[in-house]
């Protein structure tokens, strides 16, 4: 009777392993259909298409704070590294980089632009890693001080203002910036940007040693350390990924919408948190997959936009996504209590059987 009990038990602890390890295709089937219930425009073109191009900027954002979070960190800052890049960009292209000191005025050109842009995001993300290595500060107090200090500067960059023209100059050689808006075979870039992004950091995070260095620091710190692992260093690698990403997500966002302001960005590390939690990387660390995050940005974008058309205002999307945040954290305690008590039933039942065969302990002598 007792093996029967402990043989169902075992059985109803895998089957709901397999439920919370798919929890998020789940949930995502769940959400359209019933979003196609709530409203018909939902699985229209139009609708879906929408919907695509906001997951490939909570999906970019999100690949960036998964290898954060997978390290036990988090980055606050990445919204306001969107808007950053956004007005740097954007003034790039329709002011020009003024030397005062030279009495002249430099138009670089789009791609030019973008790689500086860039630079900026890979810069500001590995500050964020210093203050954090080398300063000793927690990830949650140093990422939500430079979350201030850089939407001061993205205010700053036009004293508050907006850059509503970023068409260029034929003349100057700065046109084009409306190239990550464009579209391949009806695809738009930002999601072939996303899906590009996807890869590249799946295949780093599973089949490189940064990758397995990353898990390794996530899941005990001190142990990588004694193991070699140059901790610092990869932790610094891991926020200038998540400035790179979120740099990134500021030029498309720019480009889509050939024109830039100082708030773009507010709030979306939230977008970022929740889309990687909800893909099971786990807010404890050294646990996560990209294909899981991509699941989890899909979710997000769904979530936004089915509420948008079903009229429900902002601030109860708010409140909404602040309640899926707290769902998915507590989901992941719940599966990570599962697991342990599964290994610990592994275990026993493993000496029992070993016990009883009488193949170890001091009565085989």
């Amino acid at each position: 009777m007792a093996a029967e009990t402990k043989k169902a038990s075992g059985g109803t602890n895998n089957l709901l392993m397999v439920l919370l390890n798919g929890r998020t295709l789940i949930v995502l089937v769940v959400l359209m259909i019933f979003f196609s219930l709530a409203t018909p425009n939902f699985f229209t073109a139009g609708s879906l298409l929408s919907v695509a191009k906001h997951v490939a900027l909570y999906g970019i954002l999100a690949i960036g704070m998964t290898f954060v979070i997978i390290t036990g960190g988090i980055d606050l800052s990445v919204g306001a590294v969107v808007g950053l890049a956004g007005m740097v960009s954007a003034g790039f292209v329709q002011e020009g980089l003024t030397l005062t000191f030279a009495g002249v005025t430099i138009y670089f050109s789009v791609p030019v632009v973008v790689l500086l842009t860039l630079l900026m995001g890979v810069v500001l993300g590995m500050l964020n890693g210093l203050v954090i290595t080398k300063l000793g500060v927690a990830p949650f107090i140093a990422t939500l001080g430079t979350m201030y200090v850089w939407r001061g500067f993205a205010n700053i960059r036009s004293n508050g203002a907006t850059f509503s023209s970023i068409s260029g100059h034929v003349g100057l050689g700065n046109t084009g910036y409306g190239f990550f808006a464009s579209s391949v075979l009806g695809i738009p870039m930002g999601v072939i940007i996303f899906a590009i992004f996807a890869v590249i950091a799946g295949i780093v995070l599973k089949k490189t040693a940064f990758g397995w260095h990353v898990l390794a620091i996530g899941g005990n710190q001190n142990a990588a350390r004694l193991s070699g692992i140059k901790v610092d260093r990869n932790l610094i690698i891991v926020y200038a990924i998540s400035g790179f990403c979120a740099a990134m997500v500021g030029i498309i966002t720019t480009s889509q919408l050939m024109g830039a302001n100082p708030s773009t960005g507010t709030s979306w590390e939230m977008n970022a948190i929740a889309a990687s939690v909800l893909g099971g990387t786990s807010m404890a660390g050294g646990v996560g997959t990209i294909l899981g995050t991509v699941e989890g940005a899909f979710v997000i974008g769904v979530i936004n936009d089915g509420m948008a058309m079903c009229g429900v205002t902002e601030f109860w999307q708010q409140v909404i996504r602040g309640i899926v945040i707290i769902i998915a954290v507590v989901i992941d305690q719940v599966q990570r209590n599962l697991q342990a008590r599964m290994a610990l039933q592994a275990r026993n039942e493993g000496k029992g059987v070993a016990g009883d065969d009488g193949a170890v302990g001091p009565t085989s002598a």
